[in-house]
């Protein structure tokens, strides 16, 4: 292991993605690890702001049909232009809601109890909100979560074995709803071998795609996944509550959504104003209101650079990125009791690598203090997250240099070893 500083540099230079960090604002003397939570501002998206409080301010109520990018179109035109990203067909996909609300549409449409089959089928390292939604769900038809919300168990607390979660396809599962990265470990799920499973016991299933989307390839057409969900801040980097995206797959068009919305109808019969709906013949269908335009825009920039760069050259980075960032943790860090908990092989490794100390809080202010940015993830997490786009291979080595000066000095001990009211 080359461990030298010249190392990072010639990694850099050789680094076909390296001129796309010039697209995005960084703050001079501050190395930005914390992309996997919130993405930074390209400048292209900064454009597609601006374009799109122009085009308000030039067409007013016309921007609906006029303009660069009519708004009335714009959550098809960004799903087609998110397809790609996730291996899916452009009408299965639709950029729309938030995360969560998008859950509870896919949840209501999906979840179908019968005598026989009432239980939802996910896992106790999702993100809280996911559970918080199915749990809200099942009340919604009147079940108790406590006895039909499964959660499929991890043995070591960071990541989920297959098997395990193949085992838990039980005859009473209706719907299946598991993260495609787990956002703590960053471990990928095999989201085709469980797809498969679950359809062969006869149970939709579908997958929380935060973490995952903008860092690794997907082929949800391909694999038969029934529907997805995610946010666009994080790897997609389209700013702070910015509209999140969902995917139905084509096999389920025609079907009417579980919360209808005005955004719910067919585009040729919206403005009918019937009060029967005719459900749009795609992923539209499950749109509910009126498209958020302004935290729209920004995804048209993010879009652009991501269709310019390709996913797949995004991965082959940010699998070099992640794997000279454990490399540099084991030869540098292994006299301060750190433990990488995220996989160290590349199938299942995603965008970010989760290291675990028990004095963790105070070491993220001391690396904040140095300017770099990590993230906090209670109760003794890490999160660095080299993301390929704008991250060098020279931050990741002054990153863990800069760790082990603040570990031998005890800088850490300055701080309080507790979280702030985010992380």
């Amino acid at each position: 292991m080359n461990t030298e500083k010249t190392y990072a540099n010639q990694l850099d230079q050789k680094d076909n993605l390296k001129d796309f960090r010039k697209e995005f604002y960084i703050s001079n003397g501050t190395i930005y690890l914390d992309g996997n939570s919130l993405g930074l501002l390209s400048m292209r998206a900064e454009q597609a702001v601006d374009d799109a409080v122009n085009a308000w301010k030039k067409y007013a109520i016309d921007g609906w049909t006029e303009g660069e990018h009519p708004w009335f179109y714009l959550s098809e035109k960004l799903g087609s232009m998110t397809a790609p990203l996730i291996g899916a067909k452009k009408d299965e996909v639709i950029v729309t809601g938030s995360t969560t609300t998008n859950m509870h549409q896919l949840v209501a449409s999906f979840y179908k109890p019968n005598n026989k089959k009432t239980k939802i089928l996910a896992d106790e390292l999702n993100f809280p909100s996911d559970i918080y939604a199915l749990k809200s769900q099942l009340k919604l038809k009147g079940y108790d979560p406590d006895e039909h919300l499964i959660q499929v168990k991890s043995r070591n607390g960071n990541t989920l074995e297959t098997e395990d979660i193949v085992k838990a396809m039980a005859d009473d599962v209706a719907l299946i709803v598991l993260p495609g990265v787990l956002y703590r470990s960053g471990q990928i799920l095999d989201m085709e071998r469980l797809t498969k499973e679950a359809h062969k016991r006869n149970i939709t299933i579908g997958f929380d795609l935060c973490h995952s989307i903008g860092a690794i390839p997907h082929q949800l057409s391909e694999w038969g996944v029934d529907f997805a969900f995610w946010c666009t801040y994080k790897h997609l980097n389209a700013g702070p509550g910015s509209v999140a995206g969902l995917y139905v797959n084509q096999k389920h068009f025609g079907n009417e959504p579980g919360l209808a919305g005005w955004f719910s109808s067919s585009k040729e019969k919206q403005f009918d104003m019937e009060h029967t709906l005719t459900p749009a013949e795609d992923a539209g269908a499950y749109q509910i209101g009126t498209p958020h335009l302004l935290s729209a825009a920004p995804l048209l920039g993010s879009l652009e650079i991501f269709n310019e760069a390709g996913i797949k050259q995004v991965r082959q980075k940010s699998l070099e990125l992640t794997h000279y960032l454990m490399e540099l943790i084991d030869s540098e860090l292994s006299d301060y009791n750190f433990t990488v908990v995220s996989p160290t092989d590349e199938v299942t490794r995603g965008g970010h690598i989760f290291l675990e100390h028990k004095e963790a809080a105070r070491i993220c202010k001391a690396l904040k203090a140095d300017g770099i940015v990590p993230d906090f993830r209670t109760p003794n997490g890490i999160r660095l997250a080299p993301v390929a786009l704008y991250n060098t291979f020279e931050e990741v080595w002054k990153t863990v240099h800069t760790l082990k000066q603040i570990m031998k000095e005890e800088r850490y001990k300055r701080y309080e070893n507790k979280r702030g009211v985010i992380a």
